[in-house]
């Protein structure tokens, strides 16, 4: 029987919608970069021949009908049985030949996450529009949630089994990068990046990210997660704001009341009064909701411990 220690499961894992003209390449790269691998493309209803030549280069191919990146990423985690789980876009833009560096730190430093943080020596490959929102969006991430990865939009990762199975995904596109990452940071997982090439999509493969429709939708994850983990920040931040404004329209009412005793624009006043409210309320949903997620992160690295890390004599072995 297999060492499982020496010889994990790798499953390489490959999110694809109308890659024709990328995914042969994209299967032949990653099965030479790691020839004992099981290559899985998963197509997300492509309308061209991506699954006939998926399934020409050797890969086995699985499909998932709702629309989205994070719908497949879901069905991928969760139908897939490995112990090292490597994630990549189907375009062909990622180096293949990275993989084996990234297996090897995962299992080295006992890692459960590895992410392949883009280096493009080509223009074309990453424009500078997304090269400027990922820097914002990784600045955000850092602000909100303490530290961050140097490229949170990279979808060239590397997973370990615990990683996979612990975690709950909820995003439908292409904010499910933001999740992962927010999911790792949140759990204070043991976690690496490696610096990879990243290349020009082949002619005649179309990239398939808005720059500003998707962006839109990862700010709006961040804030949702923001909103969710940190209850407190999010909600006592709130109240403080309400506050600020009641004292600001209450000054001037004071001031009139200690001068002649009277409280003339009694309109502001109630207002001054139902803001102060809101704020104490927005205050306390901060504090309960703090508590109901302190328990759901708990039973969340529960589910992590519950498995064994990578490289562990326990891990299931083939």
């Amino acid at each position: 029987m297999t060492d499982p220690v020496a010889s994990p499961r790798i499953a390489v894992i490959l999110p694809c919608y109308n890659e024709e003209a990328a995914i042969g390449a994209t299967v032949a790269g990653f099965r030479a970069a790691l020839p004992d691998a099981t290559i899985y493309v998963y197509d997300n209803n492509s309308r061209d021949r991506t699954v006939e030549i998926a399934r020409a280069a050797g890969a086995i191919v699985r499909t998932e009908r709702m629309q989205g990146k994070g719908h497949v990423v879901r069905r991928m985690l969760a139908d897939v049985e490995a112990d090292i789980y490597v994630m990549a876009d189907g375009d062909a833009t990622y180096d293949a030949a990275a993989a084996p560096h990234m297996v090897a730190l995962m299992l080295a430093d006992t890692l459960d996450m590895v992410v392949g943080a883009r280096a493009s020596e080509v223009q074309a490959a990453y424009r500078r529009g997304h090269r400027l929102g990922n820097a914002l969006l990784t600045g955000i991430l850092a602000r909100l949630f303490g530290r961050s990865f140097s490229d949170i939009l990279s979808g060239y990762r590397v997973f370990s089994r615990r990683f996979a199975k612990s975690f709950p995904v909820l995003s439908q596109g292409f904010e499910i990068e933001t999740e992962i990452s927010v999911h790792a940071l949140e759990l204070r997982m043991p976690v690496g990046e490696v610096v990879t090439a990243y290349g020009a999509r082949p002619e005649g493969s179309a990239s398939k990210l808005s720059t500003y429709r998707d962006g839109w939708r990862i700010l709006k994850t961040i804030a949702m997660l923001f909103r969710i983990e940190r209850p407190i920040l999010f909600f006592g931040g709130a109240g403080g704001l309400l506050a600020a404004v009641a004292v600001l329209l209450s000054i001037p009412l004071i001031v009139t009341y200690a001068e002649t005793g009277l409280v003339p624009r009694l309109p502001t006043a109630l207002l001054s009064t139902g803001l102060v409210i809101l704020a104490f309320l927005s205050l306390f949903c901060g504090l309960i909701l703090d508590t109901v997620v302190r328990g759901r992160r708990e039973v969340r690295r529960l589910a992590y411990l519950a498995l064994p890390a990578p490289g562990h004599p326990g891990q299931a072995g083939s």
